[in-house]
């Protein structure tokens, strides 16, 4: 893979929901400008494979949900590098249905683990990410701005974290800390092959969402980390407070 961005040698990035998609790709992305990479997530057997034979990298098992399991990412990232200069809170759930069908169960997952868990990352990154004056990129999508059918309480927990993070931004900024957030359109797996609909239902939904797009495309992960790379890059030092959309047009479309 061929550098993606200049002044990342010898950084450490924290990457949650590296097993997979645009977490994976993220994580490869920041290995591949010289960044020391520890990837979390549920999926002990995709963490592995995201770093296998990748000097430099790490894994580590968590549910960002829980506040213990959100120390243990940081801490772990600490005891092998002795620094953070980087946290991408990716890991998100999605969920389609109409709101006649919402439980609390579901509402609850979607903004525990959508709003939550980035919070919990976050506040224990912070102090270590002060003495770096580092960055956290969060991943949204489309839909915490543009209003779909059908997902209102995931989009919704989206809106939630694209406000996060422009009060986050505020907020550390004076530490020189900064905080941004990609946006990214309909990509390819896992999201929906992992949102519990049956295979049918998921390549309609696939199908139409292409057809929504401008660029006439469901993007690939690495349209996406590719940009979450160079947030967080030094070179974006001017940069703070940002949602950008990678999602081939559709959210002004």
């Amino acid at each position: 893979m061929q550098k993606t961005s200049r002044g990342l040698e010898g950084k450490v990035a924290v990457v949650t929901g590296g097993g997979s998609g645009i977490g994976r790709a993220t994580a490869l992305h920041f290995h591949s400008a010289g960044a020391k990479v520890l990837v979390a997530g549920r999926r002990a057997d995709a963490l592995a494979e995201t770093v296998a034979g990748r000097p430099d990298m790490a894994w580590v098992t968590a549910d960002v949900r829980r506040e213990d399991d959100a120390a243990t990412v940081i801490a772990t990232a600490l005891e092998l590098w002795d620094r953070i200069d980087v946290l991408v809170n990716n890991a998100g759930v999605f969920s389609r249905g109409p709101l006649e069908e919402v439980t609390t169960g579901l509402v609850q997952k979607l903004f525990e683990t959508n709003v939550l868990g980035p919070t919990l990352l976050a506040k224990a990154a912070v102090p270590h990410l002060k003495v770096t004056r580092g960055s956290i990129v969060n991943v949204s999508s489309t839909f915490g701005h543009k209003a779909s059918p059908m997902i209102g309480h995931c989009a919704a927990s989206k809106a939630a974290l694209e406000h996060l993070t422009r009060c986050w931004a505020l907020e550390l900024a004076p530490h020189g800390v900064r905080v941004n957030a990609v946006a990214p359109g309909p990509t390819e797996p896992p999201a929906l092959a992992a949102s519990g609909l049956p295979p049918t239902v998921t390549d309609t939904i696939k199908n139409e969402e292409a057809r929504k797009v401008p660029l006439g495309r469901r993007g690939e992960p690495d349209d996406v980390a590719a940009w979450i790379v160079a947030l967080a890059n030094p070179g974006s030092a001017w940069v703070t407070g940002q949602v950008l959309c990678v999602d081939g047009g559709l959210s002004v479309a």
